[in-house]
Parts: structure tokens; C-alpha cells; sequence
């Protein structure tokens, strides 16, 4: 399945200054029956966003109209607990295209960078940084450039640097998934099978 192409990502952002954020909060186990990628956003964080008569919990951040964008800011330890990729396609679900954290769970991480969503891995400074400058002006715009793998707060201009595999950053920029990248070598793989003796 492909999805949108990465390349540089201008956008206010959405604070969760939680720390330990785990994947049970990000999309409860309840909702992992479906099997298809579609239909998650509709329940990303769900106990924390809704009370149990379905009615919205006006002081969750999703739910503020104060705060919008297609950038998450967690807090340290991103998407710990289970390995579902639910989680993952809670977050692309919603809009989200880019989380960032002090710290993110391996797996989660993976699962976010097979489905289009960039983690961006800041220090503790960084981080708080963002927060305030959020939390000073929530219209605060974050500049997410893939090629060159910085993030920047763009009211003050401060910046740094992030780490991404070089494969799954060359699958972003060319919204491939693994299988959209297989494919688009095709070609490559039948010449290399055809001129390799057995």
C-alpha cells in the first residue's frame, strides 16, 4: 500500500506532554479486531478522549480546537507496551504524519516508518522547547525536512538534527511501503535472477 510522499512537512502541532505513552493507550485492545488499515483514527487514544457514554472529554487535547496539525509531540518514551501496529495506523489514521518524542519504543517506531509516519527522535531540550513554544503560541510552526533529517521550530529558528535508517527513508520520500519498493525494482531483480547461474 503506498502513502504520501515525505519530503518536507510545515505544520503546527498537537502537545501530549505525557511521558510512557503505550500503544494500549494510543488504540485500545478492544478495537484491534478490524484487519484493515482504515477506520483507527476514529479511535486513537479513545479512553483518554472520550467518557463512557461516547461523549467527548472537552480537557484531552484532541478534543481542544486550540491545538491542530498533522505533527504529534509526545513526551519521553513514545508508543511503549504491545507491538501492535495498530497503534501506528491509529496515528496515520488521524492525520498524523510525523510524531515527535524524546525517546520512541523500537517497535513502535518501525511500525510508524512501514506506514508512512516519520519519527523524529529530538534530545529532552528540544523537546521541551517545542512544548513551550506551543503552549506560548499554539498557531507555533514546526518544519519537519526529510532530505536533510532536521526538524526546526520555525519561531525562533532553532533546529536539529534526527537519525533515520537510509532505507526507510528513501521508502518515505517515494511513499513506498516494502512491497512498493520491491515493485518499483522489478525489473533490477528479474535481470539479476536471469544473468545469475543456479
Amino acid at each position: 500500500m503506498a502513502y504520501d510522499k515525505f519530503n518536507i512537512l510545515t505544520s503546527t502541532a498537537v502537545p501530549l506532554p505525557i511521558e510512557n505513552v503505550d500503544t494500549d493507550q494510543i488504540i485500545p485492545a478492544r478495537f484491534l479486531k478490524a484487519t484493515e488499515r482504515k477506520g483507527f483514527g476514529d479511535n486513537l487514544f479513545r479512553d483518554w478522549r472520550y467518557n463512557q457514554d461516547d461523549s467527548p472529554k472537552k480537557d484531552f487535547v484532541l478534543n481542544d480546537p486550540t491545538y491542530s496539525g498533522k505533527i504529534l509531540v509526545g513526551g519521553k518514551n513514545f508508543g511503549s507496551g504491545s507491538s501492535r501496529e495498530h497503534a501506528a495506523w491509529a496515528v496515520y489514521d488521524y492525520g498524523f504524519r510525523c510524531v515527535v518524542s524524546s525517546f520512541f519504543a523500537d517497535i513502535f517506531r518501525n511500525n510508524c516508518l512501514n506506514i508512512g509516519v516519520l519519527p523524529v527522535q529530538v534530545s529532552a531540550d528540544f523537546l521541551q522547547k517545542i512544548f513551550d513554544a506551543i503552549e506560548a503560541d499554539p498557531k507555533t510552526e514546526l518544519e519537519v525536512g526529510l532530505p536533510e533529517q532536521t526538524i526546526t521550530l520555525l519561531s525562533s529558528g532553532e533546529s536539529e538534527s534526527f537519525e533515520i535508517n537510509g532505507y526507510k527513508k528513501n521508502n518515505m520520500m517515494n511513499g513506498f511501503d516494502d512491497i512498493d519498493f520491491l515493485l518499483n525494482i522489478k525489473k533490477d531483480i528479474q535481470t539479476f535472477a536471469a544473468n545469475t547461474p543456479l
